[in-house]
């Protein structure tokens, strides 16, 4: 009986190290938090359509119409940089491949349309890269066309590609029919999805991202502007797209970066150049004002240790793989409540990186930021008896 007792009160004693050794966790350090300040309500953009978005987080911050279908424009040239981007990443095409300018290309896209143009000569070829940032800079109809027949055979078989990473992306309300972004029946996506696309471009392919914020461009003897007007009013501006045609008006998807803040605008059916730019600056000023940025855990620091059996040591260290980071409204960092899920159980052998559970982190009852919990340092399995040992208070503990 004695026996029994001493084993059920070690067993206690066991239980309460593993609750201990797993505490909740904390947040990094910030600097000192300023007082809450009331949020007014956004500027309203001049348009159809509009949102701003948390680049971190992927909340909405404010918006309008935003899951509405409009007309993408030229912006569609983000969907197409971004499948080339993707191509060149599975090895499909290259920068250096030599990109011819078709007839159907210079015909449907060149200077002898109402639509904006790179210059690239008819029936030469020209890299790849240039005329990747022909595209971009200058929102080259004839260098899309010929870009997406390099790609994918036809600008046909290209949208097919356009639509299969859309629909990895998370645009649900897109559909795309060419690569350059003329009016064409079902030829449609939405502010919100115009969005995640920007976020995703940023994050998956920051080098093509980049080319949209070179602000000229030359090709031949004929030297452009890039036409998003904000990389010349604003340093942190760095994209991503303008767009206009009769049918879609003036549209401005961009993006800026202030510390670790970024945010993305996208701004449809504006009535001008000047007004979609005006609108956007204000949009991102807005958010830049009223909402932070704050950088949580680092990645390889311990934030939460949990019990592990059968293992050469105790315990095991969690943390995360990548920075995480929340973007919260000003003066609200305190308020933020962190959480943390893993297993009950936890049995060597375990490898370092490998995911251990989920860290939480909501304010007003809302999960804002999420991240697996990886484990620092590798656990190895423990010799015989002590498995075996482990394996008894396994036991001893489930009953």
């Amino acid at each position: 009986m004695k026996f029994r007792f001493a084993l059920a009160a070690l067993a206690t004693t066991a239980m309460g190290l593993a609750i201990a050794q797993t505490p909740a966790p904390t947040p990094a350090p910030a600097a000192p938090a300023a007082a809450a300040v009331e949020i007014p309500p956004p500027p309203k953009p001049v348009g159809t359509a509009w949102v701003l978005v948390d680049y971190i987080t992927g909340q909405v911050l404010a918006g309008e119409n935003y899951n509405e279908r409009v007309e993408p424009a030229s912006i569609t040239k983000v969907m197409t940089s971004y499948v080339l981007a993707a191509e060149q990443k599975n090895g499909k095409i290259k920068p250096d491949d030599q990109v011819m300018m078709s007839e159907r290309a210079w015909r449907e896209g060149g200077a002898g349309t109402d639509g904006s143009y790179s210059g690239f000569a008819v029936n030469k070829t020209a890299p790849l890269l240039d005329m990747e940032k022909g595209m971009a800079v200058q929102s080259g109809n004839d260098a899309a066309i010929a870009l997406a027949e390099h790609a994918a055979g036809s600008q046909e078989a290209f949208a097919s590609l356009m639509n299969n990473y859309a629909a990895q992306i998370g645009m649900k309300g897109s559909h795309f029919v060419n690569a350059h972004g003329l009016s064409a029946p079902e030829h449609y996506s939405t502010a919100y999805d115009l969005a995640l696309l920007g976020r995703a471009f940023i994050r998956d392919y920051p080098e093509q991202y980049a080319f949209n914020k070179i602000k000229e461009f030359t090709v031949g003897t004929i030297t452009q502007p890039n036409r998003n007007l904000l990389l010349w009013r604003d340093a942190s501006v760095d994209g991503i797209k303008t767009g206009h045609h009769s049918g879609a008006g003036y549209c401005l998807m961009s993006s800026a970066k202030r510390g670790d803040q970024r945010l993305v605008a996208v701004v449809m059916g504006s009535t001008s150049e000047k007004q979609r730019a005006d609108d956007s600056l204000a949009l991102l000023n807005w958010g830049f004002r009223f909402y932070e940025t704050h950088r949580l855990y680092e990645p390889g620091k311990a934030i939460a240790t949990q019990r592990v059996w059968k293992g050469q040591a105790k315990e095991v260290q969690l943390g995360v793989a990548q920075p995480m980071l929340v973007s919260v409204p000003r003066g609200r960092y305190e308020q933020l409540k962190p959480t943390m899920d893993v297993p009950k159980t936890l049995v060597a052998p375990i490898a370092a990186g490998q995911a251990i559970g989920t860290v939480k982190v909501t304010l007003d009852g809302k999960v804002v930021a999420e991240s697996p919990l990886v484990a620092i340092t590798p656990i190895e399995e423990a010799g015989f008896f002590k498995r075996l040992w482990d394996a008894f208070w396994m036991w001893w503990e489930s009953e």
